[in-house]
């Protein structure tokens, strides 16, 4: 049987097609080992498992390393010169033991501050244990040429406040409180040396403030305080400022802290002073 012209002419069309895509053909097979041998090489899989352009870390905020509880406590002397009015039972006299007296009168005070914050909140609480004298005093009455006086106080004022501003190098606080005071006044003629007269007081009155602390470098920090109120005293305020020098984990720190009362209730008791002295002690932070 012969094959049809057009049968034959289409057989041998689809031969001459096949011969020339041979070489193709061969060529892709010939390469496809080699690029699977480096698409599965070591460096390629590295290369595929690593971002082109990794991302940075995220930045840390200052503030965020200052969230949570921190404690720190500061014991420190205060040795207080006084000025002004003292009186007990009807008797009253006028004292002036300047800041040059404190050794010589053995004029001193024992104070103790804690403070704690959570985040922003801030709780100061500061206790003092004075002991101040004078006899050298003026009596307003005639008799005495003067009077010995003593002075006992334990003063304690818790506050609470708010951060209001946390730079990092710069920290504002705005704080409400009270103050308690326990008095004792002794009053004793000289030169007769006769009996004392001691009368004691207790009040308490509200408070409002602030506290402002700025670096001045890594090491170096000032620091001012103060208050301000009254309630069963007429005028009650105190301001203090304090220079810190951070040495490894503490804070040591040196200032002048001034206090001025004005409480009258009666003839039998009167403290109206201002006392003023060189402060020094240390902060020591527990968290």
């Amino acid at each position: 049987m012969k094959a049809s012209p057009r049968l034959l002419l289409a057989s041998l069309t689809m031969l001459s097609v096949q011969i020339l895509l041979l070489p193709n053909a061969g060529a892709q097979s010939a390469d496809t080992p080699a690029i699977l041998a480096r698409a599965t090489s070591p460096e390629a899989s590295a290369a595929m498992q690593e971002p082109a352009d990794p991302a940075p870390p995220a930045p840390t905020s200052a503030a965020s390393s200052n969230d949570g509880w921190h404690l720190a406590i500061s014991p420190y002397l205060w040795f207080a010169g006084m000025h002004g009015n003292v009186g007990a039972l009807g008797h009253e006299a006028s004292v002036h033991a300047s800041f040059g007296d404190v050794f010589k009168y053995l004029n001193f005070g024992l104070m103790g501050a804690v403070e704690a914050r959570y985040n922003r909140i801030v709780i100061p609480v500061d206790f003092m244990w004075m002991k101040l004298s004078d006899d050298r005093a003026l009596p307003f009455e005639i008799g005495p040429t003067s009077v010995k006086v003593k002075v006992n106080a334990d003063i304690l004022t818790p506050k609470i406040g708010y951060r209001l501003i946390d730079t990092g190098k710069l920290t504002i606080d705005g704080l409400v409180g009270f103050r308690y005071w326990h008095l004792g006044n002794t009053l004793t003629p000289l030169p007769q040396n006769r009996n004392g007269f001691y009368a004691s007081a207790n009040w308490v009155d509200m408070l409002g403030g602030a506290k402002i602390q700025a670096a001045l470098s890594p090491k170096v920090a000032v620091t001012i305080a103060g208050d301000a109120g009254g309630g069963q005293a007429n005028t009650d305020y105190q301001i203090a400022g304090l220079l810190g020098y951070k040495l490894r984990k503490v804070i040591l720190q040196a200032g002048w802290r001034c206090m001025y009362v004005n409480y009258r209730p009666s003839s039998t008791f009167v403290y109206q002073t201002a006392m003023s002295g060189l402060i020094l002690g240390v902060t020591i932070p527990l968290k």
